[in-house]
């Protein structure tokens, strides 16, 4: 057997082998390459669009006015869908049936939710809280047990600082389960005290030096006037309830300097401010 017959055979076996292979893979280049192009760059421009259109969308929402929470909610949902769409587009140009992806989705989210209902009820609340509107950013509120300012909402909780500056993240769905409580939806609060005096004051000059410690204050507003009565009297004291409308952004500093202004002119002008008493006996032992 002449060895140099057997080396070129098998130099062109190997020949052929590889001229198959790279038939093959001209073949599939020439099929698929392009495709794959098309899909690459369906999805880098689709993206670029994609980030264009939701930063548009953004900024007619800011020039219309409309609330920053309904704005940042929009933003994330027009992005995420119109990416999917995006996505689904590159897929199809690849020639995947993207109707199964759906179906996939589909039974996955289903799969997904059933695991994650307490999730998905906070998503659902953040919908109605959006839609609805009983608060937004700014507003302070009490809700949910929690009681300050709304300094974010988003899918899953609603983000509140009280006044001491902590903050406190309430799931969105504890929220609307229950009573929400809006302190600046209206444009002016009323302030509301009881103060007591003791039954040997004078009722008269008590009355008229609440109704002067209100009037007197340029924060009270006059329309409505500003409201002094008797409402109750206690066991130990003459109670009155005071009554006076500010504008919301006044009600702590009004609410707290009318309670130090009763306790200085009830000084000036002696009226007494009861405080509970209690009388001890002791009985002298018998010698």
């Amino acid at each position: 057997m002449d060895p140099i017959n057997e080396v070129n055979k098998t130099l062109d076996a190997t020949n052929a082998t590889v001229s198959k292979y790279t038939d093959m893979a001209i073949t599939y280049a020439s099929e698929y390459g392009l495709k794959i192009v098309a899909a690459l760059l369906i999805f880098i421009i689709g993206k670029w669009a994609v980030k264009k259109l939701t930063a548009l969308t953004k900024s007619v929402m800011e020039k219309a006015n409309v609330d920053k929470t309904l704005v940042e909610f929009a933003e994330s949902l027009v992005y995420f869908i119109l990416l999917m769409v995006v996505i689904l587009a590159a897929l199809n140009t690849l020639g995947i049936n993207t109707t199964s992806f759906i179906a996939i989705f589909g039974a996955a989210g289903l799969a997904i939710g059933l695991a994650l209902q307490g999730s998905l009820a906070n998503v659902g609340a953040a919908v109605l809280i959006i839609i609805f509107r009983p608060f937004k950013v700014g507003d302070f509120i009490e809700a949910g047990g929690a009681t300050g300012t709304v300094e974010d909402v988003n899918l899953f909780s609603t983000i509140i600082a009280p006044l001491d500056n902590r903050t406190i993240i309430v799931p969105n769905a504890k929220i609307v389960g229950g009573n929400i409580t809006n302190y600046s939806m209206k444009e002016n609060r009323r302030v509301d005290h009881v103060f007591g005096i003791g039954y040997d004051d004078d009722l008269k000059l008590a009355k008229d030096t609440l109704m002067e410690m209100m009037v007197n204050d340029e924060r009270v507003l006059q329309d409505p006037e500003p409201f002094v009565a008797v409402s109750e009297l206690g066991d130990s004291s003459v109670n009155f309830t005071t009554r006076a409308w500010v504008k919301n952004a006044d009600y702590w500093d009004v609410y707290f300097e009318q309670i130090e202004k009763v306790k200085l002119m009830f000084d000036e002008k002696g009226i007494s401010i009861p405080y509970p008493q209690m009388d001890v006996h002791m009985d002298k032992p018998e010698n």
